[in-house]
């Protein structure tokens, strides 16, 4: 059977979307991308970069600023969407992340065309990622207007789409109830069967000491340290586990930047250095080791040796490296959270915590170093977890293959 003609769009293609279309390059599709001027494009595919003529409106009423950008992108993917057409292109399917707009105006370019876009996240002034913190909380009605006003451009997306899929029932609750019959929970999927506990790994401390997991060690990972993901909670429960257990290691695997999902800090600071100077000598900074983003064996190492790893995340995306940490076998002590639910449950493959209890995330720090073999069970049940849910080559891909297939009327 002939290949049929994807187009996908996402700004950084390949985003989200590599071992999807290599899937479907693979089995003989054939792809098209159209993507911002930073997408690094994949071989085997067309790529078409859109540019913007010009920057956002100065001035503009504030609640309007997103939704300028999204049409703006929308404008620049829809003229270069025209060129392809021009040349006499027509795709039988179109594949995009709607989350910069650039998917809005393809239902006008081609008319007819089936879309299946990913549903990431829909955002919320309470009960997802905003609002959750009351320590970082918006606490007017205009930053909650705000807010909303991020879904103009996804909102208009969706409409247009035959199928979204999210990658966790969390993100999929969060899509309002007119969407809902659209929605299909498929995650992407993470390398699981690249991800294993590697015996006899060694890891090399920035000073030079090297940690083989024969003593206590406890892992945290974030892309950025910030509060969304629970940095704040986890430095605060250092002290008292580090006086518990002398003789555990922590590392510290992410860039301290002062950026995240979160929103940046004033130019200077970062997350790491407020919280060090906010716990002063109460941390002992001898066994806390900020290792900076790692290479991918290396962060590897790193989980193979871990008697606990922390997860604390708001009601957010889930992070492709709890999935890893699981497929590592190791004991996830994590934030009872939605996200974190949708892979965690507890006492069966990990131990989850109220996310703002410092004392019983310090406590569970130390029970996994002080009873390693009470949660040998929990580990393993972790990795078979991430197997059975989130692989990439058997669950993930797959999946998004009979997805194709069914749009597309193949068998």
């Amino acid at each position: 059977m002939a290949g049929k003609r994807i187009l996908f769009i996402h700004q950084n293609f390949p985003g989200q979307f590599p071992h999807i279309a290599a899937a479907a390059l693979a089995r003989g599709d054939r792809l098209t991308a159209i993507g911002g001027p930073t997408a690094r494009g994949m071989p085997g595919i067309d790529v078409r970069r859109w540019h913007l003529p010009r920057g956002s409106t100065p001035g503009l009423f504030p609640p309007a600023t997103r939704a300028e950008a999204d049409l703006m992108r929308a404008d620049a993917a829809a003229r270069v969407a025209l060129e392809l057409k021009a040349e006499g292109y027509r795709p039988d399917l179109i594949v995009g992340h709607p989350g910069w707009g650039e998917t809005i105006q393809m239902s006008e370019v081609f008319p007819g065309v089936p879309q299946v876009l990913f549903g990431e996240f829909f955002y919320r002034s309470h009960g997802a990622d905003m609002n959750f913190d009351p320590e970082f909380a918006t606490g007017t009605p205009a930053d909650d207007m705000r807010i909303h006003a991020k879904n103009v451009g996804v909102a208009l997306a969706y409409a247009m789409a035959e199928v979204i899929v999210c990658p966790t029932p969390f993100q999929a609750a969060g899509l309002p109830a007119v969407f809902q019959p659209r929605v299909r929970v498929i995650h992407e999927g993470v390398g699981v069967t690249d991800a294993r506990r590697r015996p006899g790994a060694r890891l090399r401390l920035p000073e030079g000491r090297v940690l083989d997991g024969s003593r206590p060690v406890i892992t945290f990972i974030n892309r950025n340290f910030e509060p969304m993901r629970g940095f704040h909670v986890f430095m605060r429960a250092l002290p008292d586990f580090l006086a518990r257990c002398p003789t555990a290691e922590v590392i510290l695997i992410g860039a301290d930047s002062g950026k995240g999902y979160g929103g940046g800090l004033p130019a200077g600071e970062t997350w790491g250095k407020k919280l060090r100077a906010e716990l002063g000598d109460r941390l002992d900074m001898g066994r806390v080791h900020f290792v900076g983003r790692v290479p991918h064996r290396q962060m590897m190492d790193a989980l193979s040796i871990s008697w606990g790893h922390v997860y604390y995340t708001y009601p957010f995306i889930l992070s492709w490296s709890l999935v890893e940490a699981m497929a590592c076998e190791c004991l996830i002590l994590g934030s009872d959270t939605g996200p974190v639910r949708d892979a965690i449950t507890p006492g069966v493959n990990g131990i989850l915590n109220d996310f703002f209890d410092t004392a019983a995330l310090s406590d569970a720090m130390a029970r996994a170093c002080e009873t390693p073999e009470a949660f040998a069970p929990l580990r393993q049940a972790a990795r078979e977890t991430a197997l059975a849910r989130f692989d990439r080559d058997t669950i993930g891909v797959p999946a998004w293959m009979a997805l194709f297939d069914e749009i597309l009327g193949r068998p």
